[in-house]
């Protein structure tokens, strides 16, 4: 797994940053290292070395650790914003991997208020007026990765 420390954010551009659900982590590792096999550079929330804290073998277990985090106060919440900011900053398109959490739909928001280009990838059952913010939506990882 590669890791992305400040010095490579503020000096790295990347082709796609990759957002899903941290309960999701091993789709949203697997799906960043298939678009690197492909040769694109890519930023993973799940990479940075102050992504969410835990290593229990339950995503669970670590996001409630996480969840129960002062966000306003702790400055390991306000390094994570700000880590993800630059990294999405950095990028030139946004991916949004299904299911995904409350933070990644606001990742999407800022992606599309930046003008990145902003990819859905998973089934989205229901309408939802805003997912209209994604240019390109596909069935599956394996959809997308034909197209890059």
């Amino acid at each position: 797994m590669t890791s992305n420390t400040k010095e490579e954010k503020s000096s790295v551009h990347y082709k796609f940053f990759v957002s899903g659900r941290w309960r999701n982590r091993d789709n949203v590792l697997d799906l960043t290292q298939k678009i690197r096999e492909k040769d694109y550079k890519v930023y993973c929330f799940l990479e940075t070395s102050n992504s969410v804290k835990g290593n229990n073998d339950d995503p669970e277990q670590d996001m409630q650790l996480f969840e129960k985090l002062d966000w306003r106060n702790d400055p390991y919440v306000k390094e994570v914003f700000q880590n993800d900011m630059n990294g999405e900053k950095s990028s030139d398109a946004f991916i949004m991997l299904l299911p995904a959490g409350k933070s990644c739909h606001i990742e999407a928001g800022v992606a599309y208020g930046l003008g990145k280009k902003c990819i859905l990838i998973g089934e989205q059952k229901e309408a939802e007026s805003l997912y209209l913010i994604f240019k390109e939506s596909y069935n599956s990882v394996e959809e997308f990765l034909k197209t890059i």
